[in-house]
């Protein structure tokens, strides 16, 4: 029984896609490809139907205070964990543009239609239990650190973050588990969902095959992180508008960057 267990293991291991160094280079130029495709078909409208109403959310529990509050900066920086899913359509796009085809911003819904879409909604989940396992953590950080209080407003939060002892606390500590859960989320989804829209085949192997191609270009990926968190920081700072080219762009450039290193 454990011998063929073993057998199956390595026969799956087999059939999985090979995985290829790349060097600092291709992911500039994986950018530099996702900025092309942005300006072939650009979406940045359709993501401002999406941000605005996320943006109104986040101001009400501004308003609100309580704990809402205390989570705004982790819901904003979860967009770097949920995001591979927010940008299933663009990979679409970009896979359409590489074989030709006409692009427009419609066809991004061609994605309902792969056969992998059942795989896709299996990484889906597993993103999205990182980002509400995210929320948690940092909801108990807030708390193991600052204490039960709550604050009453925006400038009450930033008081307590940039004026006390406790708010360094705070940013160090949310930021070191942060940095892990965003690492987590890179080595799921970084090239798995690409992957799956392209041959399904199924989660488990995908999500291998992105952790494999995180383990075999550590400096690569890591400079890809990188980009990845400046770039979305980057676009948040004007309330979130510039999002609506930071996000596609990313995603048409991880397309790009799949390309490079799954064979």
């Amino acid at each position: 029984m454990v011998q063929a267990t073993i057998t199956t293991f390595r026969a799956n291991t087999i059939t999985e896609p090979a995985v290829r160094r790349i060097g600092t280079g291709d992911v500039w130029d994986a950018l530099a490809q996702g900025w092309r495709d942005f300006l072939e078909a650009p979406t940045q409208l359709f993501f401002l139907a999406i941000i605005y109403p996320v943006v109104g959310l986040l101001l009400g529990a501004a308003a609100s205070g309580g704990d809402l509050l205390t989570l705004i900066w982790p819901m904003t920086a979860g967009f770097a964990l949920i995001g591979p899913i927010a940008a299933l359509g663009i990979y679409e796009m970009s896979r359409r543009r590489e074989k030709g085809l006409p692009v427009h911003w419609a066809d991004a819904l061609g994605v309902f239609r792969s056969a992998g879409i059942g795989s896709i909604i299996g990484v889906g989940v597993v993103l999205a239990a990182l980002f509400v396992a995210w929320l948690g953590c940092a909801q108990w950080i807030y708390r193991a650190t600052v204490g039960p209080e709550q604050p009453a407003s925006f400038t009450d939060l930033w008081r307590i973050v940039s004026g006390t002892p406790e708010g360094m606390r705070l940013l160090l500590i949310g930021n070191a588990v942060g940095f892990l859960f965003a690492v987590a989320a890179l080595s799921v989804s970084v090239v798995s969902i690409p992957l799956l829209l392209e041959r399904d085949v199924g989660s488990l192997a995908a999500v291998r095959t992105s952790v494999r191609a995180v383990v075999a270009n550590p400096g690569p990926m890591a400079l890809w992180g990188l980009l990845v968190a400046a770039l979305l920081l980057l676009g948040s700072i004007p309330i979130f508008v510039g999002l609506a080219i930071v996000m596609p762009v990313l995603g048409h450039a991880t397309w790009h960057l799949y390309r490079k290193v799954v064979a």
